[in-house]
């Protein structure tokens, strides 16, 4: 892989976009290399939890030029099959069944922004600026939308996917879009303290819950949705993870799934 490396140690896999020249920006290839990096972490028994991180002053630029310019002699029909590459790519990370955590340490832009909409953490470097820039050069966010509004929300979406304006960490925050932003040198405490919450937790439990998420979010409370629910924790309850972590805690002792 050119674009990004991934590393795994103590049940964290790393995955790190590693083009800072070109802020870090998407290309064709590119999105091939990180659905295939979170197919490989996702996939992997060993992974616990997966962190989306970037080096250089911007996590992501969006679409990169070059790829831009193939992009402006595409048919319709190549460009249906273009945007389906990087749809794709963003279902693969927000379905991922492992916890994720996007550690921002730079700006985020355009295509971007669903990198980071599809993770289930975020924290961001208090410097960071955010922009949903599309509309500046006559194209929507299409692709990303399902994503980034469901983590801004539909009022803060109407405001920023109309205007293009560039928005702060601090507003990032305040519209739910990041959940912590703090100075650059705080990044990796808030990282490595979700890690440690995250591996304490019953594996399948957080595989279990990340899904629970997926499957209620934005969805009617309905007869049919009370009872998948029942049925979920039915079924989790009477599973051998789920019994002993409940004897374990009735026990006062440590559940079988951490050392010692």
């Amino acid at each position: 892989m050119t674009a990004l490396t991934l590393t795994v140690d103590g049940g964290i896999a790393r995955i790190t976009l590693t083009q800072p020249e070109i802020r870090n920006a998407f290309s064709d290839e590119v999105i091939a290399e990180i659905t295939t990096a979170f197919h490989t972490a996702g996939e992997r028994p060993d992974v616990r939890a997966i962190v989306l991180a970037a080096e250089g002053p911007a996590f992501c630029a969006g679409a990169n030029l070059n790829w831009m310019r193939r992009m402006a002699d595409y048919s319709r029909d190549e460009n249906r099959v273009d945007a389906g590459l990087l749809a794709e790519m963003l279902r693969v990370i927000y379905e991922c069944p492992k916890p994720t955590i996007a550690r921002v340490q730079g700006d985020v832009y355009a295509g971007g922004m669903g990198l980071v909409a599809c993770c289930d953490m975020v924290v961001s470097v208090d410097t960071a600026g955010f922009c949903l820039s599309e509309v500046k050069i006559g194209l929507i966010p299409a692709t990303i939308s399902p994503y980034v509004i469901r983590a801004m929300g539909a009022r803060a979406s109407h405001r920023y996917f109309l205007t293009g304006e560039r928005f702060s960490a601090q507003e990032a925050h305040r519209i739910g879009y990041v959940h912590e932003v703090v100075d650059a040198e705080q990044l990796d405490s808030v990282v490595d303290g979700w890690l440690k919450h995250l591996l304490s937790a019953g594996p399948a439990a957080v595989r279990a819950c990340k899904r629970l998420v997926l499957d209620v979010a934005e969805r009617e409370i309905s007869e049919q949705l009370i009872a998948a629910t029942v049925e979920q924790i039915a079924t989790i309850r009477a599973s051998s993870e789920g019994k002993e972590g409940v004897q374990a805690f009735l026990n006062k002792r440590k559940p079988n799934w951490l050392p010692g």
